[in-house]
């Protein structure tokens, strides 16, 4: 099967959970500064673009933890994500400011974080900096956690209910 050039570039920033570690240690090896950010990113919309961008400015390689199909299930319910991983996953890589996607299955992503390492540790402003997973970790490391100011009117639950009231 032949595959656009897209495709391949694509395809080379999702990565395997097994693979990221050696990612991670070969950008820091390279003098990059690494950002690590997570979510479930269903309905990807304006509002996370923003937040994405504002982590990637961070550092130099943004590293992206996303919430598998189950991990969605047990943190919103059994009605999403509305996406499923794969689509998820291949929107996400299409943004410029995201180097690297990986899966992780856990409601939480601890030990990816663990994995990787990063210097900074990237969430939105809606959580304290002391219940921000892996905060801990990261700054234990020398690293450091940045809270980052989401815009309040664009959430995809805001989005669905507008879809609902609008269509249901």
């Amino acid at each position: 099967m032949d595959h656009s050039p897209m495709e391949n570039k694509l395809t080379n920033k999702i990565v395997l959970r097994s693979e990221i570690k050696a990612i991670a240690e070969a950008e820091r090896d390279r003098n990059k500064t690494i950002v690590f950010t997570n979510g479930c990113f269903d309905i990807l919309h304006a509002g996370h673009v923003n937040y994405l961008e504002a982590a990637a400015a961070q550092g130099d390689i943004l590293i992206l933890g996303l919430n598998s199909d189950n991990s969605v299930r047990k943190i919103k319910g059994d009605k999403r994500p509305i996406i499923n991983e794969r689509q998820r996953a291949q929107v996400i890589a299409a943004l410029a400011c995201v180097d690297y996607v990986v899966l992780f299955d856990e409601p939480d992503p601890e030990d990816l974080i663990r994995m990787v390492v990063p210097h900074v540790l990237a969430k939105g402003a809606d959580w304290s900096e002391d219940k921000i997973i892996g905060g801990d970790f990261v700054k234990a490391n020398n690293g450091r956690v940045v809270r980052i100011t989401l815009e309040p009117e664009i959430s995809t639950t805001l989005i669905i209910e507008r879809i609902l009231k609008t269509f249901g």
